[in-house]
C-alpha cells in the first residue's frame, strides 16, 4: 500500500527537521572539533537511512544496510572561505518531479588548490544557498552525478565562522537522494561546480545493495 500525499509530506518534513537538528549539532561541535562533529553526523544520517519513514531506500536496501559509504575525516578538505563576487548566472534545473527549479549565482569560494566553486540562491519562495560539487573521481569513487556540500532549504547548513566566513568542509559532502531511488528529483552540478582535482573524502559512491 502506497503512502498517503498526507503522510508523504508530514514524513519528508519531519527528515528535514530531524537534518536541520543534526547540522545544528555539527556546527555547535565542529568549532573545537570537526572530526567529532563529522562522527555525529555520520551516526544521525546513518539512522535517518536504516529507520525513517523518508528514507530513499528500499525496504530490501534497508535490510541490507549496514551504513552509508563515508570516507574518514580529513581536515585538509575543510575550508573558512570569504565569498567572491562572480557572474550573474541562471540556472534552469529540469526535474521529473518538481517541474523548473530555478536558482541564481550569487557568488563563488576558492578551496585552496582544488579550484573554485559556484555559490547558488534558489529563487523562488523561501530561498536558500546551494552549493553542489562534482570531482576528479565523481563515476568512480564518488557519485556520478555529483554530491552536495550546502543545501540550506533542506537544513543542510555548516555555517559561518566568527568573522563571517562561509564553511565549506568536502568531508560533508553526501550523495541526492537520487543517488539511492531515482524516483526522487535532484539538481546536479554544472560545469561551474565541478572540480578537476580529486575530492576523496565525505560520503562515497553508493554500493548496488543500496540502490532501488
Amino acid at each position: 500500500m502506497h503512502a498517503s500525499p498526507l503522510t508523504t509530506a508530514l514524513d519528508v518534513a519531519d527528515w528535514r527537521r530531524r537534518t536541520a537538528r543534526t547540522y545544528a549539532d555539527v556546527r555547535a561541535l565542529a568549532t573545537d572539533d570537526p572530526a567529532g562533529a563529522h562522527a555525529v553526523w555520520v551516526q544521525q544520517r546513518d539512522e535517518l537511512f536504516a529507520f525513517h519513514a523518508a528514507s530513499p531506500l528500499s525496504p530490501d536496501a534497508r535490510a541490507a544496510f549496514a551504513g552509508l559509504p563515508v570516507a574518514p575525516y580529513d581536515p585538509a578538505y575543510r575550508f573558512e572561505v570569504a565569498v567572491e563576487p562572480a557572474g550573474e548566472q541562471r540556472l534552469d534545473v529540469s526535474t521529473g518531479t518538481d517541474g523548473v527549479v530555478g536558482y541564481d549565482r550569487i557568488g563563488a569560494v576558492v578551496l585552496g588548490d582544488l579550484g573554485r566553486l559556484a555559490l547558488w540562491s534558489l529563487r523562488g519562495y523561501g530561498g536558500g544557498l546551494f552549493m553542489p560539487v562534482r570531482d576528479a573521481l565523481s563515476g568512480d569513487r564518488t557519485y556520478g552525478g555529483g554530491r552536495y556540500v550546502l543545501d540550506t532549504i533542506k537544513g543542510a547548513d555548516l555555517g559561518v565562522d566568527h568573522v563571517g566566513r562561509l564553511v565549506v568542509d568536502l568531508n560533508f559532502a553526501y550523495n541526492p537522494s537520487c543517488a539511492y531511488d531515482p524516483a526522487w528529483a535532484c539538481p546536479l552540478p554544472t560545469r561551474a561546480n565541478a572540480l578537476d582535482a580529486a575530492v576523496p573524502v565525505g560520503e562515497l559512491a553508493p554500493p548496488p545493495e543500496l540502490v532501488g
